[in-house]
């Protein structure tokens, strides 16, 4: 008896011992999983994640990356700044099966093609990389995000020999484009992306710079090739989302539909002050005081920041800092005869802002478009009363 109980125990302590070392047996199993939309902007990219499955240690954990400490001095201030660390994670599968479970959310595994010493090469790393010292990493959506992990981690364990095929001309897309494959154009995470960010991310993605995506890490390595061997042997659907959960907005909480409303209500009211001979004033602190300090906000993003991609934004053509300082003429009995000038500037301003948005400069967003409109209806006005004041 005592020796059919020894046995059971030294075979868990060579397998407990042997999953400890990091040594894969010849039956482990390297797979990249890919997790589908959430229903809030936050999840509204996706994820992915390494898994790492060795049946005769026991062993069945994930590695992703994309986790943050709250607890991080001066948290949100960095996270602004874009100086956040980021960290790797790792948990076991059943947990992170049951996590995106719960909030019915696809996973899809692609088990990879990979010898032995490829599959030990990749664990390896990840091991080292999930150290204390090792695991921090600036985060940027485009370049370093859980996904473009996913790609570089591949590239560096296989020594650079991943082929991605390339794509044609005509099949490129922006950054911007892709984005708005996952948001949508009209939902509150596009509207506040398409204010942030700037031109930078209207030119064309190359096939790797796509990968910045999980569903492009999924759909480039259905495609690619290790060593002229195809990168993934067999994918399969861990589990399906039940009702199909996205990220989206209801239209009539949607910005086109809200701002359309607030454009509508800057027309009428112009119009009543054209047939009264007046100003609305409050009406004009208000769109002068929000404007400018979106202004502020974007230039603070462009030049106080060290995010990438929120540089040479053309939303300060309408959302224009010294707007701050103007709208004192407002108080004025009589504004100063610069002012008309000015508000000649702006329309001017917003002019060039359609001519970028026309020959793809920059693509603004869509729910902006009736607020344009609305905008140089009322400056057009302004200057017509200030002209007869």
């Amino acid at each position: 008896m005592r020796l059919n109980l020894f046995f059971p125990a030294l075979l868990f302590f060579f397998s407990f011992s042997f999953c400890q070392s990091g040594q894969l047996s010849t039956n482990a199993e390297i797979s990249v999983l890919t997790v589908g939309q959430g229903d809030n902007l936050n999840d509204a990219f996706g994820h992915s994640a390494f898994r790492v499955k060795d049946r005769n240690s026991g062993l069945d954990i994930v590695y992703g990356y994309g986790r943050y400490d709250f607890n991080t001095p001066n948290f949100y201030l960095k996270f602004v700044q874009g100086k956040l660390n980021y960290l790797m994670g790792k948990r076991k599968f059943s947990d992170f099966f049951e996590l995106y479970r719960y909030y019915d959310r696809t996973i899809q595994e692609q088990k990879l093609n990979l010898f032995q010493d490829q599959k030990q090469r990749l664990y390896n790393y990840l091991i080292n990389n999930y150290k204390p010292e090792n695991r921090a990493y600036i985060y940027d959506f485009f370049y370093d995000n859980c996904a473009t992990k996913i790609r570089d981690v591949a590239n560096i364990t296989s020594n650079l020999t991943i082929t991605y095929p390339e794509i044609s001309e005509e099949d490129k897309k922006t950054f911007r484009e892709l984005i708005h494959e996952e948001v949508g154009h009209n939902t509150w995470g596009s509207f506040g992306i398409d204010i942030a960010l700037g031109s930078l991310i209207d030119k064309k993605a190359t096939k790797e710079e796509q990968l910045f995506l999980p569903k492009y890490i999924f759909e480039s390595f259905k495609n690619v090739s290790l060593n002229e061997k195809p990168l993934v042997k067999s994918s399969n659907t861990i589990y399906k989302s039940r009702y199909g959960t996205a990220y989206k907005t209801n239209f009539f909480v949607s910005p086109i539909f809200i701002v359309s409303l607030i454009a509508i209500l800057i027309i009428f009211i112009t119009f009543k002050d054209n047939k009264k001979g007046k100003i609305t004033k409050w009406l004009d602190v208000l769109l002068f005081s929000i404007s400018g300090l979106i202004g502020v906000l974007l230039l603070l993003l462009w030049f106080g920041t060290d995010h990438t991609t929120t540089g040479y934004n053309y939303n300060l053509l309408w959302a224009f800092p010294l707007n701050l300082f103007a709208l004192i003429q407002f108080f004025k009995k009589t504004p100063k005869k610069w002012f008309r000038s000015y508000l000649k500037y702006l329309i001017i301003m917003l002019a060039l802002m359609a001519m970028h948005w026309i020959i793809g400069v920059q693509v603004f967003a869509i729910g902006f478009l009736p607020l344009l409109i609305a905008l140089i209806i009322r400056y057009v006005y302004l200057i017509k009363y200030y002209k007869t004041a």
